[in-house]
């Protein structure tokens, strides 16, 4: 019996002369929190599509719940939740009414019906704003009743595509505490994000870019991997010359402006300290503040980006 959730092997769909997922191999365990990172137009929609058999592989294969994604499609439906990028439900419903709804469309009625539907309530934080019309909630509280109806039926895996899109940040620090909680009682979560915040929620991550997966692994390993070295956090005045100064030397890998600083990644063998310093000296530029420190998911993944790209 397999310990996996989701296994996927040469995964590939093409729309036309358009490949927008290539070929990509993976899997998620059962009960973590598997992030795939990256930016729009990547190929995770079209991914988690697939996954949820709401679309079918141009090539390779795959299981989800142990269902294979090619013969039993329908099956797949059937013991996964499924929230999309776009809300969902419907506006001129109330909450309750909504989850009514959604939890007839799971074949659930009577008295397990309303027990769920009493859970969905209690687990979102819904209780008070149960008889309220859907189209009068903030977009964050719409996420957390679109996330509960998807539960409604207590699937095994929790497919999100880009769950916090146009989300504030405190809702969207909440709506984080309610995926982990749901991971924590061994729901899998499959989790598509830009954010790079969000990714560190994740106990794994795929980063994938243009239909392809570039990377794979915990956020910790992903940083220790990609940028071993770290990073080095330049404070400096004028801002935007230094950065041009930077790009055009040939002992800087990547620079880019990062907060109301640089953040710059040397070239290996090069003492990167030192050139900077000489370099600002030369052309009066203020050096305030230089430090290596530890990178983010935005530095490893604009950096396997940039690996990418030169190829």
């Amino acid at each position: 019996m397999s310990s996996y959730a989701v296994e996927v092997e040469a995964l590939t769909k093409i729309f036309g002369d358009f490949v927008a997922v290539d070929r990509i191999h993976f899997q998620v365990k059962e009960g973590e929190i598997f992030g795939f990172l990256g930016p729009n137009g990547a190929g995770k929609s079209t991914t988690i599509r697939m996954l949820c058999g709401l679309l079918m592989p141009s090539a390779g294969k795959g299981k989800v719940a142990g269902f294979d994604l090619l013969k039993e499609s329908e099956k797949i439906k059937q013991v996964i939740g499924y929230m999309s990028q776009k809300f969902s439900l419907y506006e001129d419903l109330t909450v309750t009414e909504n989850l009514h709804f959604f939890g007839g469309i799971y074949g659930l009625s009577g008295s397990l019906q309303k027990e769920r539907e009493r859970q969905a309530l209690e687990r979102a934080g819904l209780q008070e704003l149960r008889d309220r019309i859907t189209r009068t909630l903030p977009v964050g509280w719409k996420q957390r009743l679109a996330l509960a109806s998807a539960l409604l039926h207590q699937p095994d895996i929790l497919f999100l595509d880009e769950p916090t899109s146009g989300v504030d940040p405190v809702s969207r620090r909440n709506f984080w505490s309610l995926i982990q909680q749901m991971a924590e009682q061994g729901v899998t979560i499959f989790v598509t994000t830009h954010n790079m915040d969000e990714a560190e929620y994740c106990d794994r991550l795929a980063l994938i870019d243009q239909g392809r997966i570039i990377a794979l692994g915990t956020p910790t390993e992903l940083k220790l991997k990609t940028l071993p070295r770290g990073i080095l956090e330049v404070d400096c005045v004028p801002l935007i010359p230094a950065l041009d100064l930077l790009k055009k030397t040939d002992w800087i890998s990547e620079a880019g402006i990062f907060g109301e600083g640089l953040h710059v990644i040397g070239k290996e063998g090069v003492d990167s300290e030192r050139e900077i310093q000489s370099l600002f000296e030369t052309n009066q530029i203020l050096l305030r503040r230089m430090e290596w420190i530890r990178p983010s998911l935005e530095d490893v993944f604009v950096s396997l980006i940039e690996k990418e790209n030169e190829r």
